[in-house]
This record gives C-alpha cells, structure tokens and sequence, in this order.
C-alpha cells in the first residue's frame, strides 16, 4: 500500500529540506485500517487506535527535523512514543506529493474547477521503484499548476468562492484586480516563492496558503494574489491519500481523519 503511494508520489519528487516516507513503524505489517490525515498529533494516533487503524498517512511529515532523543519533552516525541507503544505506523508524503502530476496541486484546482491545468514553475521527473511485475515508470512532478476556467470571474466572485470552497475565515487579497480572471495559478501550503512565476505564466490571479507581507506590494492590476491558509490549501489532501489506496489496495479500510488539526486561530 505504502509502495503504490510512492509509485504515485515517487520520494525522490520531494524538496532537499523534506523528510517525507516512512516516519514511525514498520511497513510490512498487515494493514488493520488507514487514518488519512494532514498532520500527526497524539490526538490524531488515538483516534487511530480508536477507529481499529495501525497505519497513519499524512501530508506533513510528524518527524521534520532530526530528533537526538525520544521523550516527553514536545508533542512531536509524545506521538513517536505513543505510535511505538500501540504499534501505529507512521508515513507521510509531503512535497513529494505536492509536486506530482494529480497531487495536491492538482486537487487544489480540481476543487476550484479549473480546467486544462499543467505545471509552471520548475519540473523535475523521477523513477518509480518496481510494482509486483518489476515495471518502473516516471512520474513528471512541478512546483505549481495553472489552469483556465471555463466562464471568467470578476475578483470579488472569484475571493468568495475561494471562501466558500475552502472554508476559510479570512482570504487574504491584494487590491481586487479589475478585469475578469480567467487564467490561475496555483501552490498549496507556503507556495510564496512562485509568485514571480506566476506572473510569468500569464495568470490573473495566484493562490496560495501563506504570503509575506511584502509581497503584496507591487502587483496591482496585475495579478490578484488570493492567500487562503495553510490547512486550509491542504486540507482535500486526504481525499488523494484515500483514491490512491482504494484504487490499489481495494481491501484496505481507510478512515479520514475528523480532527482538525490547524493551530491558527481567527479570532
């Protein structure tokens, strides 16, 4: 099961600074359950051991940075304790996952109902490692979509519908462009750094998860930046996570995680 995610999302797709794969556990055991979730918390590993599931697969990685000891002195050691003590496996796919061809960008604008997408930005390819007949293939991965839709929107539709879809509190926006939005591009979590190509792309509007202030300087009446958060941008990962394994691994029970984990409140 693990295997056909990385087929998917070969690890090799995923940024230097990552740290996706296998994080907890063995990969070998026999799968009881898969909890599909954004991130991993000792709430989330019960709910896990609550819903009868051994495997949990999430976007972020629980173990980012190198751990010199296991303890009880963060939540991050806690929740390798608790997965090791109940027998829980742990394995995330993050950017990885973001990058390839029908991850997370592209639910992004799946959600969005964008049509005609492809990459922009920087694309790479990597090899599968060998599914059971000993067949590789390459998967092509980018950093960002951009994708057209159908009928334009005018700004302020386009910022509600990004409200309505996602859920979100607060979109955060530049000075609302006015022509009509035809051409969007797109990077899930912190996609910042993709604004100049963005621009490049000939989009009318980018949308992302996290943005620093100064960026929002400069692009009027040229591009529509849209910010929507973090979890917010994420959050239709699990749905990726649960096709991929129904696809190839019809008799694997897999559970969506009902917790939401986001730490940022809107007060």
């Amino acid at each position: 099961m693990v295997n056909a995610l990385e087929r998917f999302a070969p690890l090799p797709l995923q940024e230097d600074y990552d740290n996706a794969g296998l994080q907890v556990g063995l990969t070998a055991a026999d799968v009881s359950g898969a909890l599909l979730c954004l991130d991993v918390t000792e709430q989330v590993v019960d709910e896990a051991l609550q819903k009868g599931c051994n495997l949990i697969v999430s976007h972020h990685p629980l173990i980012f940075h190198r751990l010199s000891c296991i303890s009880d002195a963060d939540y991050v050691q806690r929740t390798v304790m608790k997965a090791i003590e109940h027998h829980v496996t742990i394995v995330a796919m993050h950017t990885n996952m973001d990058a390839a061809r029908g991850g997370v960008n592209y639910k992004i604008a799946e959600k969005m109902g964008l049509t005609s997408v492809s990459f922009f930005g920087k694309t790479q390819q990597a090899t599968t490692a060998p599914d059971a007949t000993g067949q590789t293939a390459v998967v092509e991965g980018g950093e960002g979509v951009v994708g057209d839709f159908t009928t334009p929107m005018a700004a302020d539709d386009f910022l509600l519908m990004l409200k309505k879809t996602f859920e979100v509190e607060c979109v955060m926006a530049n000075e609302l462009l006015r022509r009509p939005i035809r051409k969007v591009a797109v990077c899930g979590g912190a996609g910042d750094f993709l604004l100049p190509a963005a621009v490049s792309a000939g989009a009318d509007a980018f949308v992302t998860g996290e943005m620093h202030y100064h960026q929002y300087f400069g692009y009027e009446q040229q591009l529509q930046i849209a910010v929507i958060g973090h979890y917010q941008s994420e959050q239709f990962t699990k749905e990726i996570f649960r096709d991929i394994i129904t696809k190839a691994c019809p008799g694997v029970r897999c559970e969506m995680s009902e917790i939401n984990t986001n730490p940022i409140l809107y007060i």
